[in-house]
Protein backbone atom coordinates (compact mmCIF):
# COMPACT_ATOMS: atom_id res chain seq x y z
CA UNK A 1 0.00 0.00 0.00
CA UNK A 2 1.43 3.65 -1.05
CA UNK A 3 1.31 6.37 1.30
CA UNK A 4 -1.45 8.11 -0.39
CA UNK A 5 -3.60 4.92 0.65
CA UNK A 6 -3.48 4.36 3.60
CA UNK A 7 -5.81 6.72 5.72
CA UNK A 8 -6.24 3.88 9.26
CA UNK A 9 -2.92 3.09 10.44
CA UNK A 10 -2.42 -0.16 12.32
CA UNK A 11 -0.87 0.30 15.72
CA UNK A 12 0.48 -1.94 18.32
CA UNK A 13 1.28 -0.99 22.00
CA UNK A 14 3.02 -3.51 23.41
CA UNK A 15 4.09 -3.69 26.72
CA UNK A 16 7.36 -4.99 27.47
CA UNK A 17 7.92 -8.50 28.85
CA UNK A 18 8.66 -9.92 32.09
CA UNK A 19 11.61 -8.03 34.03
CA UNK A 20 13.50 -8.56 37.15
CA UNK A 21 11.87 -7.48 40.38
CA UNK A 22 12.44 -3.77 41.17
CA UNK A 23 13.02 -5.06 45.03
CA UNK A 24 15.59 -7.62 43.61
CA UNK A 25 17.09 -4.95 41.43
CA UNK A 26 19.73 -2.17 43.33
CA UNK A 27 20.24 -0.18 40.26
CA UNK A 28 17.73 2.44 38.93
CA UNK A 29 14.60 1.02 37.58
CA UNK A 30 15.75 2.55 34.24
CA UNK A 31 17.74 0.10 34.29
CA UNK A 32 16.19 -3.09 34.92
CA UNK A 33 16.07 -5.88 31.98
CA UNK A 34 14.50 -8.75 31.02
CA UNK A 35 14.36 -12.29 33.16
CA UNK A 36 15.14 -15.32 31.14
CA UNK A 37 11.76 -16.03 31.12
CA UNK A 38 10.84 -12.77 30.14
CA UNK A 39 13.17 -12.85 27.01
CA UNK A 40 12.30 -16.27 26.12
CA UNK A 41 8.21 -15.41 26.36
CA UNK A 42 8.82 -12.46 24.39
CA UNK A 43 10.51 -14.76 21.80
CA UNK A 44 7.81 -16.59 21.31
CA UNK A 45 5.22 -14.02 21.62
CA UNK A 46 7.00 -12.21 18.76
CA UNK A 47 7.17 -14.86 16.76
CA UNK A 48 3.76 -15.98 16.83
CA UNK A 49 2.65 -12.03 15.84
CA UNK A 50 4.66 -12.59 12.65
CA UNK A 51 2.97 -16.07 12.16
CA UNK A 52 -0.16 -14.02 12.09
CA UNK A 53 1.46 -11.38 10.02
CA UNK A 54 1.88 -8.55 12.02
CA UNK A 55 4.01 -6.44 10.29
CA UNK A 56 5.37 -2.64 11.14
CA UNK A 57 7.23 -0.53 9.64
CA UNK A 58 8.92 0.58 12.76
CA UNK A 59 9.30 -0.45 15.92
CA UNK A 60 9.53 2.49 18.14
CA UNK A 61 10.19 2.26 22.13
CA UNK A 62 10.74 3.65 25.25
CA UNK A 63 14.30 4.26 26.39
CA UNK A 64 14.36 2.10 29.50
CA UNK A 65 16.44 -1.38 28.86
CA UNK A 66 13.91 -3.77 29.49
CA UNK A 67 11.45 -1.89 26.20
CA UNK A 68 14.66 -1.60 24.37
CA UNK A 69 15.55 -5.70 25.01
CA UNK A 70 11.71 -6.41 24.09
CA UNK A 71 11.97 -3.99 21.01
CA UNK A 72 15.35 -5.67 19.74
CA UNK A 73 13.56 -9.20 20.15
CA UNK A 74 10.61 -7.77 17.95
CA UNK A 75 13.00 -6.79 15.41
CA UNK A 76 14.81 -10.16 15.41
CA UNK A 77 11.86 -11.69 14.74
CA UNK A 78 10.93 -9.88 12.01
CA UNK A 79 8.26 -7.02 12.70
CA UNK A 80 10.05 -4.67 11.92
CA UNK A 81 13.71 -3.51 10.17
CA UNK A 82 13.79 -0.44 12.63
CA UNK A 83 13.34 0.60 16.12
CA UNK A 84 14.10 3.88 17.00
CA UNK A 85 13.84 5.29 20.56
CA UNK A 86 11.23 7.99 21.94
CA UNK A 87 11.05 9.46 25.30
CA UNK A 88 7.52 9.78 24.78
CA UNK A 89 7.32 6.36 25.94
CA UNK A 90 9.15 6.39 28.99
CA UNK A 91 7.19 6.03 31.69
CA UNK A 92 5.07 9.31 32.63
CA UNK A 93 5.62 10.36 28.87
CA UNK A 94 3.70 12.62 26.74
CA UNK A 95 0.97 11.32 25.10
CA UNK A 96 1.07 14.86 23.16
CA UNK A 97 4.81 14.31 22.64
CA UNK A 98 4.02 11.31 20.68
CA UNK A 99 0.85 12.50 18.58
CA UNK A 100 3.05 15.12 17.46
CA UNK A 101 5.46 12.40 16.43
CA UNK A 102 3.17 10.50 14.98
CA UNK A 103 1.75 13.07 12.80
CA UNK A 104 5.41 13.41 11.38
CA UNK A 105 6.06 10.64 10.39
CA UNK A 106 2.72 8.78 9.68
CA UNK A 107 3.00 9.82 5.93
CA UNK A 108 6.12 7.04 5.98
CA UNK A 109 3.43 4.36 7.24
CA UNK A 110 2.59 1.75 4.55
CA UNK A 111 2.43 -1.35 6.87
CA UNK A 112 1.82 -0.04 10.62
CA UNK A 113 3.59 0.87 13.97
CA UNK A 114 4.45 -0.62 16.97
CA UNK A 115 5.10 1.01 19.80
CA UNK A 116 7.20 -0.62 23.27
CA UNK A 117 6.65 0.81 26.87
CA UNK A 118 5.04 0.90 29.68
CA UNK A 119 1.98 0.42 32.19
CA UNK A 120 -0.10 2.34 33.00
CA UNK A 121 0.92 4.82 30.18
CA UNK A 122 0.18 2.11 27.11
CA UNK A 123 -3.55 1.55 28.41
CA UNK A 124 -3.93 5.26 28.86
CA UNK A 125 -3.00 5.98 25.25
CA UNK A 126 -5.03 3.64 23.63
CA UNK A 127 -8.52 4.71 25.86
CA UNK A 128 -7.47 8.63 24.74
CA UNK A 129 -7.13 7.03 21.06
CA UNK A 130 -10.35 5.05 21.27
CA UNK A 131 -12.54 7.43 23.72
CA UNK A 132 -11.05 10.43 24.12
CA UNK A 133 -10.35 9.99 27.52
CA UNK A 134 -8.86 7.59 30.21
CA UNK A 135 -11.29 5.30 31.65
CA UNK A 136 -8.88 2.96 33.43
CA UNK A 137 -10.83 0.23 31.78
CA UNK A 138 -8.08 -1.00 30.05
CA UNK A 139 -5.17 -3.26 30.95
CA UNK A 140 -1.66 -4.93 29.60
CA UNK A 141 -0.43 -7.58 31.17
CA UNK A 142 3.80 -8.13 30.54
CA UNK A 143 4.14 -8.90 26.61
CA UNK A 144 0.16 -8.52 25.93
CA UNK A 145 -0.55 -6.67 23.34
CA UNK A 146 -3.67 -3.64 22.22
CA UNK A 147 -4.15 -3.55 18.49
CA UNK A 148 -5.72 -0.16 17.16
CA UNK A 149 -6.87 0.88 13.83
CA UNK A 150 -5.86 4.44 14.32
CA UNK A 151 -7.30 7.23 11.42
CA UNK A 152 -4.74 9.63 10.50
CA UNK A 153 -4.98 13.45 10.87
CA UNK A 154 -6.59 13.37 14.60
CA UNK A 155 -6.85 9.86 15.86
CA UNK A 156 -7.81 11.15 19.52
CA UNK A 157 -11.78 9.24 20.68
CA UNK A 158 -11.38 8.55 16.86
CA UNK A 159 -9.61 4.95 17.03
CA UNK A 160 -10.61 0.92 16.78
CA UNK A 161 -9.66 -1.67 18.95
CA UNK A 162 -9.32 -4.86 17.15
CA UNK A 163 -7.02 -6.55 19.62
CA UNK A 164 -6.63 -6.95 23.26
CA UNK A 165 -4.88 -9.92 24.36
CA UNK A 166 -2.84 -10.84 27.16
CA UNK A 167 0.12 -13.02 26.09
CA UNK A 168 -1.33 -16.17 26.95
CA UNK A 169 -3.39 -16.73 24.17
CA UNK A 170 -0.76 -15.80 21.63
CA UNK A 171 1.04 -18.54 23.63
CA UNK A 172 -1.53 -20.89 23.31
CA UNK A 173 -2.14 -21.01 26.98
CA UNK A 174 -6.22 -20.62 27.07
CA UNK A 175 -7.64 -21.60 30.27
CA UNK A 176 -10.16 -24.14 30.20
CA UNK A 177 -14.01 -23.31 30.59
Amino acid sequence: MNNHQMSVLPLYLIRHGIAIDRELFPGPDAERYLTNQGEKKTQQIAERLVDLGVSCDLILSSPLVRAKQTSDILLNAGLADEVQINEALAPGGRFGDWLQWLDQWHSQARMGLALVGHEPDLSQWAELLVWGSSRGVLALKKAGIIGLDVPLGDPVGQSSLFLLTPPRFLLGKVPKP
